[in-house]
């Protein structure tokens, strides 16, 4: 999946800009500017996914919601699009780069024991740490994190993220 987006018209009137991330597609899908070319928006794959987190996103184009909880990689939203928008899941073990992020609002860095993410992670890719008298931090083990999301909508703060790794984690990495 591409990190960037072209500036389109609707971008350029809605005021995004050209630094903005493209959002989260589904699992497998081709790159940015080649998913909004072939794209038709017919929703196949939003009522094809089981989990309810594909949703109709800018433009209409399809976009993970982990907010509405986790992607299991069912290979159901490729399987139902119509366009050659996806990998095949059969031949491609890596549905995605993403990976979860935590930022400053976790209530670990304030001193509060929340861990929610940690307990929704079956990978076991979050841990918490300790960091000083009675106070833990998260902390992500990249390796083993799918990007599957489940850690997103458990957080209270929206402290957590998943996103694809930054242009020069791709380039040195």
């Amino acid at each position: 999946m591409s990190t960037t987006s072209t500036l389109s018209r609707r971008a350029f009137l809605s005021g995004r800009s050209r630094g903005r991330r493209a959002p989260p597609r589904p699992p497998w899908s081709v790159a940015e500017a080649r998913f909004t070319a072939a794209c038709t928006r017919c929703g196949a794959c939003l009522a094809a996914c089981p989990e309810r987190i594909l949703v109709r996103g800018d433009g209409g184009y399809p976009e993970v919601d982990f907010r509405r909880g986790a992607c299991t990689f069912c290979g159901a939203c490729a399987r139902a699009c119509p366009e050659p928008l996806f990998a095949d899941p059969a031949a491609t073990a890596v549905p995605w780069l993403m990976k979860a992020r935590i930022g400053t609002a976790c209530l670990g860095h304030a001193g509060v024991v929340c861990e929610l993410c940690r307990d929704a992670c079956a990978p076991r890719a979050l841990q918490f740490l300790a960091a000083g008298r009675r106070r833990t931090v998260p902390a992500l083990d990249a390796a083993r994190c799918t990007g599957c999301g489940a850690c997103v909508a458990v957080c209270p703060t929206g402290a957590v993220t998943v996103r694809p790794p930054e242009p020069a984690a791709l380039a040195h990495g």
